[in-house]
């Protein structure tokens, strides 16, 4: 069963203007536990912070009591400015971060995302000392992966053995050079939306967050 919890919806400053966030703090959330951002997909094609797997994220994230924050890319939804092919959105999500530290200070940060998101969730892990990473189709073969990318926490990486976007194989090989050690899932069956799947995501996400949550 999820755990209660109060969303809010609000803006924050960006580097080049306002961006829009949804906050999630659980009635139950530790005083010291870890905060957590989730990022969306590309948001020239579509993508926004309500992505049901964004969501499906976000909601298993604090279902075990994580505060976790969403928020639209630059030029998305409320969100002012527009697309920097992802030098712009890596800035947004610092400041998110930024924002999240500011009110809950020393605590562990996680950062997710799927696929465009899963990019630049990776991109800043290392950037800000994340404790864990949770990437859903990071878009490992798509042109703005050019800037190299180290992820040197461990955490979860969920792939679809059906990806029509991104290239399964060329996701794992990626993971297995990444420093942090990446524990790896393929879900059988799976395209890159987890059409019919995101039961089967949201159960991975879950067993991996409590097992990282009882060693930390």
């Amino acid at each position: 069963m999820s755990a209660s919890k109060i969303s809010t919806s609000e803006v924050i400053d960006g580097a080049v203007g306002k961006l829009e966030v949804r906050l999630d703090v659980p009635d139950m959330a530790s005083m010291a536990g870890p905060v957590a951002v989730v990022c969306h997909p590309h948001p020239v094609h579509g993508g926004t912070m309500d992505n049901k797997v964004v969501y499906s994220l976000a909601r298993e994230l604090a279902a075990l009591n994580l505060v976790v924050a969403r928020f639209n890319f630059r030029g998305v939804g409320a969100s002012e400015g527009s697309y920097d092919d992802g030098n712009g959105e890596t800035d947004d999500l610092l400041a998110v971060i930024a924002m999240l530290r500011g009110r809950y200070p020393q605590r562990p940060l996680w950062l997710a995302g799927f696929s465009f998101g899963g990019y630049i969730a990776a991109r800043v892990s290392s950037l800000c000392a994340a404790q864990q990473t949770i990437l859903v189709a990071p878009a490992v073969t798509r042109d703005y992966f050019d800037v190299e990318v180290s992820v040197e926490n461990p955490g979860l990486l969920i792939q679809g053995s059906e990806d029509q976007l991104i290239v399964p194989a060329a996701v794992r090989q990626w993971a297995e050079q990444q420093p942090g050690q990446f524990n790896y899932e393929e879900l059988p069956g799976a395209d890159h939306f987890f059409h019919g799947k995101l039961n089967e995501l949201r159960e991975l996400v879950r067993d991996y967050g409590q097992k990282a949550l009882a060693v930390e």
